[in-house]
Order: C-alpha cells, then structure tokens, then sequence
C-alpha cells in the first residue's frame, strides 16, 4: 500500500512527545509520592507505556471509520515508519481529530476505573498521564485549527 500524502496540513503531535510529557508525569508523580528509585522508575515506564499505548487505538479508528486495516499492514511492511515516519501512516480521511479524542476518552475512562479496582495509586497516574495525553492533542489539534483552517473531522 502506499504511504499517506506528503504536504499534510496541520502540525501533529507525535509518539515521541507523547513519550516525553508521559515520562515528565511519572517523574513528577514518583517524586511527589515519593517512591524509591526502582518504584519510581517503574512508574516513569508505567506512565511512559501508558502515553504511547493508547495511541494505538488510531490503528483500530481508522480501521473501522474505512473498513480496511491499511495502517496496520502498511506499519508491519514497513516498521521503520513507526518510528522514523509517523506521519506517512494515517491518510487524513482515515483518522479525524475528533475520533482520536473519542477513542481516548472511551478507552481512558474504563482503563483507569479497571486499575482503580487493583491498584488505586497505578490509575492515578494512568489518568495524570492520559489527561496530559488528551490536552497535549487538544493543544495540537487547536493550533492545526487557527494555524490552517483546518476541520476538526
């Protein structure tokens, strides 16, 4: 298959910011917690996974809005674009701001009362990190829209 247009419109927030405002709440919330050195480093991966993780669901949103998984066999053809290319991944009448925000808030809210079950202090964090997550998009998608008249589909 091939990769998404050149030329987007809009200036996405990628894997790699998400990886780095979820380790500065992990850093933040170990600290605050006060956690010894091997538990807050747990923690930083926990909140780190947890960033990045829920970004996944992009895969199954555009899966769904266009009933094929082009992202997914395009990702697992050519692994180097989750890294090096995020942008080439997603075709923009695959995935629109809105349904990311949804996904995320759906997936959010039942991952955090789920680990609220187990480990309180655990869904705590899960959620300082996907509210950093949520607003880190909401900034990005804010900026895409002033900057390009873009629409929020």
């Amino acid at each position: 298959m091939s990769p998404a247009p050149t030329g987007r419109r809009g200036i996405p927030i990628y894997s790699r910011d998400h990886f780095l405002l979820s380790v500065a709440v992990g850093l933040v919330a170990g600290l605050y917690a006060g956690l010894d050195l091997l538990t807050g480093l747990g923690w930083v991966a926990f909140a780190a996974a947890i960033g990045v993780g829920i970004d996944f669901d992009h895969f199954l949103v555009a899966w769904y809005n266009t009933g094929d998984p082009r992202a997914i066999r395009y990702c697992l053809r050519n692994p180097r674009v989750v890294v090096l290319d995020q942008e080439s991944i997603f075709h923009e009448y695959e995935l629109g701001k809105l349904d990311r925000l949804l996904s995320h808030t759906l997936i959010g809210g039942p991952l955090v009362v789920g680990l609220w079950l187990f480990t309180p202090a655990l869904a705590a964090l899960a959620a300082a990190t996907l509210y950093v997550h949520v607003v880190a998009d909401l900034v990005a998608d804010i900026r895409d829209v002033r900057e390009t008249n873009a629409s929020l589909g």
